[in-house]
């Protein structure tokens, strides 16, 4: 039975919750750096349940409804900052020891030495932190353990060994050094942290760090690469997907299915070998549009292309094809929103040609980005497209936010629904 005790059961469970995701996005509470450990924001943590407290009882005095007494709300909020604690308390203490059991790693080498590498060598060798520290270049030789060469060694040592970041100090490198590591870092899928001299090198997604009162630059720090990011894309990523599998895939796909087969012999899928995040391959699926033929996974569709069916064409022009990397995007391979997968023969082609073009792959691939809604997709005609491309995709994941995409899913269901010019 509906009370009215009832309805403000409803009205409080959905103020507390609005309440307490404002206030914690508010404090950006929940993005968790690698080196935080369950301390590092111990003040910032009572910070929020004192205003999540304020905003807690405010309710009540707003209302003046008196549904439960005064203790039980109190009892309440005492549990659910307990509870609260005892969880995030639960959480670093499990992360530090899936560190200690060694996962969640990643490979560093220093590049120059000089005084701040004994002291950034304490925050590596703190092993809760998940740092593994192979060692440090510098052209001054040495008969240190970890000395691995003359500076010039790192770039065949960081392809060879699988360093995930590399560590600058831009004291001992001359400043064409310097922009020959970024560049290298951009091209080759590593992270470069600097830390700072007098050199003016900066970029748009640089972001400052301390590691024991040493100031490092981030050179590529990206709003999708925050925990908050993480969750949250996914979690739409999950909701998103399930939704279109449900309501539209399940009955579209058995109509499609005899369409393709009345008109061209072969399966109703299309897969191909794609690079997703961090260049992994995986298989990315499309309603079959071409006939099947040998050249599918090294040419791209051309303007008129004669492999294209009919159906094909109608499922191009209005991206229905592509409603299968949805599944792909469910099972984790993709996100909704993000840079466009390229067929592996035109990642090893561009990567080698096109400046930063693996910056891209430091997201998810998605089934529409910002590249596609601003007019470059389909058919690479002329390298400006490619570059402008790529340039648009590294614009996004420096400038992430759930607004931005769901601003591109809207422009890219107008654009399919008005028709675009690329959508052959």
């Amino acid at each position: 039975m509906f009370t009215p005790e009832t309805y403000l059961d409803r009205y409080h469970v959905l103020y507390i919750n609005f309440s307490w995701l404002l206030i914690t996005y508010s404090l950006d509470f929940y993005p968790t750096g690698r080196k935080e450990r369950f301390a590092t924001n111990f003040a910032k943590m009572l910070q929020l349940y004192v205003i999540f407290g304020l905003a807690y009882f405010a309710l009540f005095g707003i209302t003046q409804e008196q549904v439960y007494s005064s203790n039980y709300h109190t009892s309440v909020y005492l549990i659910i900052c307990l509870l609260l604690f005892i969880y995030r308390w639960l959480f670093y203490w499990m992360r530090s020891k899936y560190r200690l059991e060694g996962g969640n790693y990643v490979n560093v080498v220093v590049v120059g030495r000089d005084k701040n590498l004994k002291k950034i060598r304490k925050v590596f060798d703190e092993p809760d932190l998940g740092y593994r520290y192979l060692g440090y270049f510098d052209n001054e030789p040495s008969n240190s353990n970890t000395y691995l060469g003359p500076i010039t060694n790192c770039f065949k040592y960081a392809l060879s060994s699988n360093v995930d970041e590399i560590y600058c100090m831009v004291s001992k490198l001359s400043q064409e050094e310097l922009r020959h590591l970024i560049t290298f870092a951009d091209n080759n899928l590593k992270k470069l942290k600097i830390i700072p001299d007098n050199k003016e090198i900066f970029t748009r997604a640089m972001s400052i760090e301390l590691y024991d009162n040493v100031p490092v630059l981030n050179m590529r720090r990206t709003p999708i690469d925050g925990q908050y990011a993480r969750v949250v894309k996914r979690a739409f990523d999950i909701v998103f997907s399930s939704f279109v599998i449900v309501f539209v895939l399940s009955w579209l796909t058995p109509i499609l299915y005899i369409l393709i087969k009345l008109e061209s012999p072969g399966p109703l899928y299309f897969k191909q070998e794609r690079n997703g995040v961090n260049c992994k391959v995986f298989w990315c699926h499309k309603f079959r549009s071409m006939t099947v033929n040998k050249n599918s996974n090294t040419t791209m569709a051309s303007r008129n292309d004669v492999r294209v069916t009919k159906i094909g064409r109608i499922l191009r022009k209005t991206s229905l094809d592509e409603l299968p990397q949805f599944i792909d995007v469910f099972l984790g391979h993709m996100s909704v929103v993000g840079p466009r997968p390229h067929m592996q023969k035109h990642t090893t082609e561009y990567g080698s040609s096109i400046d930063k073009y693996l910056v891209r792959h430091f997201a998810k691939p998605g089934i529409t980005g910002l590249a596609q809604v601003r007019g470059y997709r389909g058919e690479i005609v002329k390298k400006a497209d490619i570059i402008n491309r790529v340039r648009l995709d590294i614009f996004y994941l420096e400038k992430w936010s759930l607004l931005l995409d769901l601003s591109i899913i809207y422009q890219t269901v107008f654009n399919a629904i008005k028709g675009e010019e690329k959508a052959y």
